[in-house]
C-alpha cells in the first residue's frame, strides 16, 4: 500500500498497485465470461427443462415404464431449469462465487443428463412398440397406438437430454476454463480508506 503524507501530516493512501491488477483481472473475468455467452445457454436450458416437462405429459396417459416411475422427465427438467437460473444470473452478476456454484450445477446437470439418457435408452429397449394386430374393422390395437406414442415421445425426451447434456457439458467446459484462468484472483480486498487524518496532539 503506497501512503503519502503532507506537511499538515495528513495521511492519503494512494491507489494501490495491486487493487488495481485485481480490478482489472475482475473486469477481464467479467468480460471473458460474456463472450462465452452464459445467458444464452441458461435460456436454453431453461427452455430445455421446460420442454422435457411439457412434452412428458403424455406418458402419464400410457403404460406407467421405468421412466414415469422413476420421474424422470420431472427431476431432470428441474435440474435444466436450475442450471440455467444460475447461468442466467451468472451472467449479471459475474463474481467468482457464483462462477463456481454455476460450475458444480453445470457438472451435476451434466451427469444426470447421462444418467436420464441411460434410463430413456434401457426404457425403449424393455418396452418395445407392440406390433400392429388389425380387428375386424381393420384397426390397430390401442396398444400399439399406446406403445407408439410412447416411444415417440421417449425419443423426443432422449433427444432434448442430450441437447442438454451438450449444452451442460459446454458451459463447464467454459466456466472451469475461467475459473483456472482467474483463480488467483478470487479474493477481494477491503476498500483502502483514503485518507487517514492524524489524532490532534495538541
Amino acid at each position: 500500500m503506497a501512503v503519502a503524507v503532507s506537511r499538515d501530516l495528513t495521511v492519503q493512501v494512494l491507489e494501490d498497485v495491486n487493487t488495481v491488477k485485481l480490478t482489472d483481472r475482475q473486469q477481464a473475468l467479467r468480460a471473458a465470461i460474456q463472450r462465452g455467452e452464459p445467458k444464452c445457454l441458461g435460456v436454453s436450458q431453461v427452455m430445455l427443462g421446460l420442454m422435457v416437462m411439457s412434452y412428458s405429459i403424455p406418458l402419464h396417459f400410457t403404460e406407467a415404464t421405468e421412466v414415469v416411475i422413476l420421474g424422470v422427465p420431472w427431476w431432470s427438467g428441474l435440474t435444466f431449469i436450475t442450471a440455467g437460473v444460475v447461468a442466467i444470473v451468472l451472467d449479471k452478476h459475474c463474481t467468482m462465487k457464483i462462477l463456481q456454484v454455476c460450475l458444480m450445477v453445470s457438472i451435476v446437470s451434466t451427469m444426470l443428463s447421462v444418467v436420464a439418457v441411460i434410463i430413456y435408452s434401457v426404457d425403449m429397449d424393455m418396452n418395445p412398440e407392440v406390433a400392429c394386430v388389425k380387428s375386424l374393422h381393420g384397426n390397430c390395437s390401442e396398444t400399439h397406438y399406446a406403445t407408439r406414442l410412447s416411444r415417440g415421445v421417449k425419443s423426443s425426451l432422449l433427444l432434448f437430454t442430450l441437447a442438454q447434456a451438450a449444452i451442460s457439458a459446454i458451459l463447464c467446459f467454459l466456466l472451469f476454463r475461467q475459473r483456472r484462468s482467474f483463480g488467483q484472483y478470487t479474493s477481494l480486498t477491503e476498500a483502502a480508506p483514503t485518507a487517514l487524518i492524524p489524532p490532534d496532539l495538541n
